[in-house]
């Protein structure tokens, strides 16, 4: 299995590698050329040698001819060698662009349950990490992998022709090389996928204590940290261990077959020339050949191991690329142009997970212009109805529509252009506030922003800062309070003015003072508009035309503020509940 699964990531590599076929045939021709001048420099320099016949006795001119033609062929490996290495760094990191682009392009078209079901620092460790650890392997492979290769052919081919019983004892022992290598390959390559796999898990861990890093600390959890960090940091380390040796392994046990190789070289070249069957010259030759005849051994053996790595990274991105992403959308899917609003949820049932149902025959109907708030206790599917209505998530059964249209028959981007979303957790991208409040209307004007920013009650925070709409703030907003970043989201919104809005604890982190204003914005922000309100503080849903009230996901009781009241029911006993103490339960 572990075998198919490497061939099989050895063929989509190969699938890459294909679009730059031209600069790997120019590398694979210049590698000939390097390899074919590389090993006629022993022959010269045999020449060479045999010019010098003894103390007194030395063809001057012949030996300059021979050094004039060395001189040449040296300079023709180093341009040979330098044009090579420039096509393997093109091939190499044109490959990993195209590999990384693709997993982040696939990244951004996998579906919410996929991205909620995933350890962020896994994700982001596969599409740089192990895309780097590829790299390298890669890189390595095309650089020394095919002069080895042909290195290897060629001294073969060129003491073949020197003297073919030497060469003989060259070819007997080489099997001995390649079992010792293809030995130590088998067994890298497995344990560096439990290195990637490892690794991926550390970053994760690390991620998710540097981003929660304010709740580590007031909960004292910092001990707890270290000791699943202590954990995992020491499976990284027996996994990496193991890879390691392996690995290292790999070059002394072949150098030491190699020594074998070239003792066997030097034996019977000197009983051969002892016996007038070749010259020292011709000897010095063999015994240079049989020196780099050994060395890509040595060379391919680590770029194997590299390479084993690089496919157990490639694999690990290859899986992420695989992972079945959003359903497509129909070729003849409808765009939502200037929706009216009216929203129909029928007969729809929805689990996250299909052992546990949540939402089951759930109906709703909502005209253009209502406001609709959701209440309930937690868990009961509020945030739910919130996915299923822009569609991060499919309905299991039943379906969906807007303006009388299934919104599985819709453009994703259409259906989510027409609704406007203030979640309870922001989120800010680093850069500018300007920037930030325009991230869904990146052409508006100064005035524009200004006067979203004046309508959200974020415009005298933004003056105050050093450089007003200019300042710099941190990734999610590090550097501004909850308040603020949640002001800055509700003028995002506030900027786009879209048909329809969803409003999910939309002011859970704001000042009571502000939430008034705030709430007096949305007020008339909200006028034609559908919207969706989900609140847990009953006091802001009042004004809502119709109150939907869920528990276990289905909605119980509905109807306006007064009407739940009268009834007596569940609403009832929740508003209660939360306003019991102030006295003010019949508000």
């Amino acid at each position: 299995m572990k075998n198919d699964a490497s061939r099989k990531t050895i063929r989509r590599v190969l699938r890459y590698i294909r679009k730059y076929r031209i600069y790997v045939i120019l590398s694979l021709v210049l590698a000939l050329v390097t390899v074919a001048t590389t090993l006629y420099a022993p022959i010269l320099v045999g020449y060479a040698i045999d010019e010098i016949v003894s103390k007194g006795e030395v063809h001057f001119d012949a030996l300059l001819a021979i050094l004039k033609k060395i001189a040449i062929v040296i300079g023709i490996t180093g341009v040979s060698q330098w044009l090579m290495n420039l096509c393997n760094n093109r091939i190499t990191f044109r490959v990993v662009k195209d590999v990384r682009t693709r997993a982040f392009f696939h990244l951004e078209n996998l579906p919410l349950r996929y991205v909620d079901s995933h350890q962020y620092g896994d994700v982001v460790s596969r599409v740089i990490a192990d895309v780097d650890q590829f790299s390298d392997g890669l890189l390595m492979g095309f650089t020394q992998f095919f002069t080895g290769i042909l290195t290897i052919f060629g001294t073969l081919g060129f003491m073949i022709w020197l003297d073919i019983r030497i060469a003989l004892v060259v070819v007997l022992v080489t099997p001995l090389s390649l079992f010792v290598a293809a030995f130590i390959a088998k067994k890298t390559y497995s344990m560096f996928q439990l290195q990637s796999g490892t690794r991926g898990k550390l970053t994760g861990l690390i991620n998710e204590m540097v981003e929660n890093q304010t709740v580590v600390q007031a909960f004292h959890y910092e001990d707890e940290a270290i000791g699943r960090f202590s954990v995992i940091n020491e499976e990284l380390r027996q996994h990496s261990l193991r890879a390691t040796f392996f690995s290292s392994i790999t070059n002394p046990s072949t150098r030491f077959v190699n020594s074998l190789v070239y003792a066997g070289v030097c034996i019977c070249g000197a009983v051969v020339a002892m016996n007038g069957g070749i010259s020292v010259g011709i000897l010095s030759s063999f015994l240079s050949y049989a020196n780099q005849y050994t060395k890509p051994f040595n060379e391919i053996s680590g770029v194997v191991t590299e390479l084993q790595n690089a496919l157990a990274c490639a694999a690990r991105v290859f899986e992420l690329m695989d992972e079945e992403p959003l359903t497509p959308e129909p070729a003849d899917a409808v765009r939502l142009e200037s929706p009216e609003g009216s929203v129909q949820i029928e007969d729809v049932d929805f689990s996250y997970d299909p052992e546990k149902p949540l939402i089951q025959d759930l109906n709703l109907s909502v005209r253009p212009g209502q406001r609709i708030a959701i209440v309930g206790p937690t868990g009961c599917g509020k945030t739910t109805v919130i996915n299923l209505l822009m569609r991060f998530y499919d309905v299991n059964e039943g379906r969906v529509c807007v303006d009388g249209t299934d919104i599985r028959d819709m453009t994703r981007a259409s259906l989510r252009a027409g609704y406007g979303m203030v979640l309870q957790e922001t989120w800010l991208k680093a850069g500018t506030i300007r920037e930030n409040i325009a991230y869904g209307c990146p052409d508006a004007t100064e005035e524009e922003i200004v006067a979203a920013a004046k309508a959200a009650h974020a415009h005298s925070f933004i003056q105050r800062m050093s450089d007003g709409y200019d300042t710099v703030i941190t990734e999610d907003g590090g550097n501004l309070s909850q308040g603020q970043k949640q002001l800055l989201c509700i003028a995002r919104v506030m900027l786009k003015l879209p048909p329809m809005l969803i409003l999910d604890e939309a002011t859970s982190s704001i000042d009571t003072r502000t939430e008034i204003k705030i709430q007096k914005a949305f007020a008339q922000m909200m006028k034609g508009r559908t919207s969706f309100i989900v609140a847990h503080r009953l006091s802001t849903i009042k004004e809502a035309d119709r109150i939907l009230v869920m528990n276990a996901g289905n909605i119980i009781e509905q109807g306006t503020h007064e009407e739940l009241l009268a009834q007596n029911g569940f609403y009832a006993n929740l508003y209660r509940s939360q306003y019991i103490h102030t006295g003010r339960a019949q508000a």
